[in-house]
């Protein structure tokens, strides 16, 4: 399997509430900004200020609109209110669910933690997941918790599948600290590879701090420049 040998990890910040920290991250070189559509998150915010938010960002960044299990009109009217958003579907939603509103999505899979399902103890299959949601634009992988979201946790990166035909999203307890190592471990395995943080570039939730979310972006550069500098392999067996 040849993937593409693009060493630009793109990335999101995500769960943004204030302006000042959709100026920060549009300032730090994000790619795109996450606003949570999840009532039962702190990060939490309404469509409509969702919307305003939005508004700031300039040509070329994206505004993730983050639901879970939400109905359909709920997404189809924050489309109609924010007409670029791309959708991340982070509950329990099928493939057709995720396909309802008619826009580019990201799916996102639950990485257990010990890598192994919550019950029967067997090994969560991610190239099966991501053929099955292989209209998604992305997979996006976060840390199975209890209830939805990453909740900060990092999972046991080296046990992902060696080759998944895919375009994969790194989440789930990214920080400016391990950010590095996460890119080095698992853009090997996919098409291409963005990453998601939240909580480790905030001061507290839903509370960015501009100066995390410099150093998690410059973090990111490094890695690229370490793939780049010993021209790592993209073909894996």
């Amino acid at each position: 399997m040849t993937f593409s040998p693009s060493l630009h990890t793109r990335i999101k910040i995500c769960g943004l509430t204030r302006e000042e920290d959709v100026d920060a991250a549009v300032t730090a070189g994000a790619d795109a900004v996450g606003f949570v559509m999840y009532e039962p998150s702190p990060r939490y915010i309404t469509v409509e200020r969702a919307a305003e938010l939005a508004a700031r960002l300039p040509p070329f960044v994206t505004p993730v609109l983050l639901f879970v299990n939400a109905p359909a009109t709920k997404i189809i009217a924050a489309c109609a209110r924010i007409p670029t958003a791309l959708l991340q579907f982070h509950g329990d939603e099928t493939l057709q669910e995720c396909l309802r509103a008619g826009r580019p999505f990201m799916r996102a899979a639950r990485i257990p933690l010990d890598d192994k399902t919550a019950a029967g103890g067997t090994r969560f299959d991610l190239v099966k997941y991501a053929e099955d949601f292989k209209a998604a634009q992305a997979i996006l992988l976060d840390a199975h918790v209890e209830g939805y979201g990453g909740g900060g946790k990092t999972f046991n990166w080296s046990l992902l599948p060696p080759s998944v035909n895919a375009h994969l999203v790194l989440s789930g307890g990214l920080t400016p600290a391990n950010v590095t190592d996460g890119i080095l471990q698992v853009r090997p395995r996919c098409k291409t590879l963005a990453v998601d943080v939240s909580s480790g570039v905030e001061i507290s939730k839903g509370i960015k701090s501009a100066d995390k979310i410099n150093q998690f972006v410059a973090a990111v550069r490094a890695a690229d420049e370490q793939l780049a500098k010993h021209h790592v392999r993209l073909s894996p067996t």
